[in-house]
């Protein structure tokens, strides 16, 4: 007898989906998309079972094949997974961050991502050369590490290292584990104002792969900005890196006149 599944179902009415059969847009990518943006809200929670294919389509009003098609894409995109006699299952949702200057804990809580922390090191240290070099600082002068895990919805998704001068903000663990380091420093007046950003990507080695359980050699997509307060002193120093199967950068690209 085959085990019953102990996912829990979700139903089309509590999604608000539906098409737009006068679009010119074709109705499984309107699907697709809709049940993706359910997933980035957290309306489709990791675990969600869609169930029988023929049954969802039945609710919407579409055919099975278009049903098909918008569900496969999104296997291929890997936020689901097809299980043999249970329907489909919602495995993980896709972070898309827009690519300005703002906190990724603030950016994820928006979206409905469920942001957590583990705390992995804050300490006082000395700037070696490269953190020096960003932040405008003696080398050997006393700044603040901190080194945090995010996860959205309990998967980890990125770790985070920062420095920052050590008279910028006091922080502990306990408050880094609650909320955001911009949150933190905005309190202390030393909100960043502006930044240098630059994106780059490359493999994670074995050690990251087990703190964002991706295997060693995972593409992982990475992050290194120095920020700057109201007066143009450099405030933070960053080095992150994200899951590539879990994180996108969004930006808006415009003609230039």
């Amino acid at each position: 007898m085959r085990p019953k599944s102990t996912a829990e179902r979700a139903e089309v009415s509590d999604l608000l989906l539906g098409v737009d059969r006068s679009s010119p847009v074709p109705l499984y990518y309107q699907l697709s998309q809709q049940l993706e943006q359910a997933i980035e809200q957290g309306r489709l929670r990791p675990g969600s079972l869609l169930g029988n294919e023929v049954a969802f389509a039945a609710d919407l009003g579409l055919s099975r094949p278009t049903v098909r098609q918008a569900i496969r894409a999104l296997v291929d995109k890997g936020l689901m997974v097809r299980r043999r006699g249970v329907g489909t299952l919602v495995v993980h949702s896709q972070v898309k961050r827009p690519l300005e200057l703002s906190s990724l804990y603030d950016d994820l809580e928006s979206a409905g991502q469920c942001p957590a922390t583990r705390v992995l090191d804050v300490c006082a240290t000395a700037a070696d050369a490269e953190v020096a070099a960003a932040l405008g600082v003696a080398e050997g002068e006393p700044v603040t590490r901190v080194e945090r895990l995010r996860l959205a919805h309990g998967e980890p998704l990125a770790v985070l290292r920062n420095h920052i001068p050590a008279d910028v903000a006091g922080l502990s663990a306990d408050q880094l584990a609650k909320t955001g380091l911009y949150r933190l420093m905005g309190a202390a007046g030393t909100a960043p104002h502006s930044a240098r950003q630059t994106i780059g990507a490359r493999s994670a080695t074995a050690e990251e792969g087990l703190l964002l359980h991706e295997p060693e050699g995972a593409p992982l997509l990475t992050m290194r900005r120095v920020a700057y307060d109201t007066t143009g002193r450099a405030v933070e120093y960053a080095n992150h890196y994200y899951r590539a199967s879990r994180y996108s950068f969004e930006l808006q690209l415009l003609i230039r006149s």
